[in-house]
Formats: structure tokens, sequence, C-alpha cells
């Protein structure tokens, strides 16, 4: 009777899949042109800002987001589907983005605020559609799919970007406007291609629904203490990603001033990264579904601790430089690694009705981290002065402690009750 009441679903088409992964491709467009380039620049140079305002900003972006996340995400499963989410934040991000160089330097900042907002938001609703795309046998080819072409929109947001500065001298503001078109463009395949199952809940009032998602919010908490390994590997989460996330807003500064890179060659070392990362998305995949995620992610860890050995050694021990052209490459794809094994890993863990409430939490978890990581990074090199490569090298112990976490949890299907299971309809 179970299998009638919850059939399952026809194999995802390869036109669905691949819409899907073109969403990756578009936000990370963003987040390469916007959070880790032109913004800080436009801030500083440009407007005469200073380095606090997009750390205050950036700031309270993550603030918002942290509050936001837990309902958002019950909003989500009260809903019959989340692309609407998907498409509301996406709107949001890009009309922000659109405008956020023609005005003052306050508007700016006002309108990043609430683009790295939806942003961060959009990416709740959007990996939970991943169990809509792929099924247990491919889920990990479908992420690392995902991840891979990702990668390539950073490539294509660069050039992008490069070619709008070349020609016009207000070519930042222009860079915005064409991330925000690019993002929109590469969005609307997922949009109208990727056909998620109808949920059978009720549509309430908004008033009603907010309220609701308060609640489900506290339940939700509440909740986390019946799955352990769930928990367990959330708070793993939060110390590999605060890792993850401080290499990447660290790493040119590391490069540049511990080991006499420019300026270009660093910028270089970055798009090697980002080379290394487009095949490594598709061979953990393959690798997640072969061994699963469990093993893959606990595999990553042990990749991480030897590169940030390896990174924190080359200028203490005085190694050539030239090391780092094979380091940046491996960090890349084992970036792209981490969140492969990452978001299958996190769906096999959750119950499939509650999925958004506990995706609001993984959420919260990479958003904390990316406040976390770079604060601590801050403490030890400019309070402690202990320098850089200590910095990075206490990294390890960040991915030493979600290894310990995370090895305990198992990986099994589940077999969720009818209450866990999605009550879903045809179309």
């Amino acid at each position: 009777m179970a299998d009638l009441a919850h059939p399952a679903p026809a194999r995802p088409s390869r036109r669905a899949v691949w819409s899907w992964a073109l969403y990756d491709l578009a936000n990370t467009i963003f987040s390469m042109n916007i959070i880790s380039l032109y913004f800080p620049i436009w801030v500083v140079n440009e407007m005469g800002g200073r380095d606090g305002h997009v750390s205050i900003a950036n700031a309270i972006a993550m603030g918002m987001i942290i509050l936001a996340a837990p309902v958002l995400g019950a909003l989500s499963d009260q809903s019959p589907r989340r692309m609407p989410f998907l498409i509301g934040s996406t709107v949001v991000c890009c009309l922000a983005t659109m405008f956020m160089g023609f005005g003052t330097l306050t508007l700016g900042l006002v309108l990043f605020v609430f683009a790295n907002a939806a942003f961060q938001s959009s990416g709740i609703f959007y990996d939970a559609l991943l169990s809509t795309v792929s099924t247990e046998s491919d889920r990990g080819r479908v992420g690392g799919l995902g991840i891979s072409i990702g990668y390539v929109g950073a490539f294509l947001g660069v050039i992008m970007g490069l070619s709008v500065l070349e020609l016009t001298d207000d070519g930042i503001a222009y860079v915005f406007a064409g991330t925000a078109i690019m993002f929109a463009g590469f969005s609307l395949p997922c949009f109208f291609w990727v056909r998620e199952r109808r949920r059978l809940v009720s549509r309430p009032p908004v008033t009603t629904a907010v309220r609701g998602a308060f609640s489900n919010v506290r339940e939700t908490i509440r909740r986390l203490r019946h799955y352990s390994g769930l928990r367990r590997f959330l708070i793993g989460r939060l110390f590999y990603t605060d890792a993850a996330n401080t290499l990447i807003v660290f790493m040119a500064v590391y490069v540049t001033n511990e080991t006499g890179f420019t300026d270009t060659e660093a910028q270089i070392l970055l798009m090697a990264g980002i080379a290394g990362a487009i095949p490594g998305g598709l061979i953990w995949g393959r690798i997640v579904d072969r061994t699963g995620p469990r093993s893959s992610l606990l595999a990553v860890q042990w990749i991480w601790v030897a590169i940030f050995c390896a990174a924190a050694a080359i200028p203490v021990v005085e190694l050539p430089a030239w090391l780092f052209w094979i380091v940046a490459p491996l960090a890349g794809a084992t970036l792209a690694g981490t969140w492969t094994a990452d978001r299958p890993f996190m769906l096999r863990l959750s119950p499939p009705r509650h999925l958004g409430q506990f995706y609001g939490l993984y959420s919260i978890m990479g958003r904390f981290a990316s406040i976390t990581g770079p604060l601590t990074w801050a403490l030890i090199v400019d309070v402690l002065v202990w320098g850089r490569p200590f910095a990075v090298f206490t990294l390890t112990f960040s991915v030493i402690i979600a290894f310990i976490l995370i090895r305990p949890v198992s990986d099994h299907v589940r077999e969720w009750s009818p209450e866990e299971q999605d009550p879903v309809g045809e179309g």
C-alpha cells in the first residue's frame, strides 16, 4: 500500500537535469563577480568607501539569512512547489544587482545587502530541488554536474567583466548590470523545464503561513533531536565549510604576501583553482555514486588536511613557490568534491516532508561559517600576530573535527514513515 500512496517518480529527463545544473552556472556568476571580485573594488576604489563598508554589508546580509533561512524553508514546505520561491529570490537578487552601481555608495550598499540575502536564500530552494532531478543511483553525478557547470560560470563571469571594463570607463556599474542579465538568463531553463511533483498540502493565507512557518522553526529544532545523524552532519558541516570558506577569502592575500606572487599571478592562480574544480565535480560525482556520500566526504576531509599542511609549509620551509600551481587546482577539485558529496548526504539524512526546514538549517551552517572563519583568521593574524602560515595550518583542526563528527553517521538509504514522506501528487 505504501508504494501506491507514494509511487516512484519517473526518471528525470536530461533536459531537466541540465536545466537544473545551469542554475548553478547562473548563481556562480553572481558569486564570482559581485561577492568575490567587483563589488569590493567598486566600494573602495570607485566610491571612496572602506573595507569595513563591505564587511558590514556582508555581515548584515548573512545575519538576515541566518534569521530568515529556517522560516523560508518552512514556508516552502507548506507550499505545493518550491520553484516559486526560487524564482522570487532570483528576481529580487537580479533587480537589486542591476541597479547597484548607478547611485550613491549608500544605495549601492543597501542594494548589495538585499541582493546577497536573496542570493543566499535561493540556495535553500535550489539545493532541495536536487531530489527532483535525480534518483538515489545518480544523485552524485547530477550534483557533480551542477558543481562543474557552476565553475564554468565563474569563468564566464570574469570574461564578461574583463570585456566590459575594456569597453567603458564606467565599467563596474555595467559589470553589475551584465551580471544580473546573465544570472537571469541562465536561470530561465531551470524555471521552465524543472518540473516538481506537486505536494498535496493546503495553501493557507500568507499571514497564517508565516505564523505557521515560525511555529515550524521551533518544531524543526525539536525534531532535530530525533535525527542524531543529521544533527552531527550539520555541526560537522559548520567546521569543514568554515575551513573551505576561509581558504576562498584569503587565498589571494596569502600567496601575494607570503610567497611573492604578483596580483596578476594570484588571479591566474585563482583561475587555475577553478579549472581544477570543473573536472573535479564530475569525477567526485562518480565517486559519490560508487562509494556513497559519507565515504566521499570523509576522503575529502583528509585531502583538505594535506592541502592546508602543504600551503602552510611552502613559505615556512621555503619550498618553491611554483608548488602552489599544484596546490591550487587540487584545492579546486577538493572544493568541488566537498559540495558534490555534501548535497546528496544532506538529502539522504533529511525526511522528505521537512526538506525545506532542514535545508534552512543547512544554509545557516554555511552562512555562519562564512562569518566565523574569516574572524578566526583575523584573530590569529592581526590580534595574536601568529602569522598567516599558522592561520592556514589551524584550518586542519577544523576539518579533523568535521571528520570526527561525521564518521559515525550512516549514509544508508532511509525508510521514511508515512508522516515523514512528502505528500505528492501527479504533475
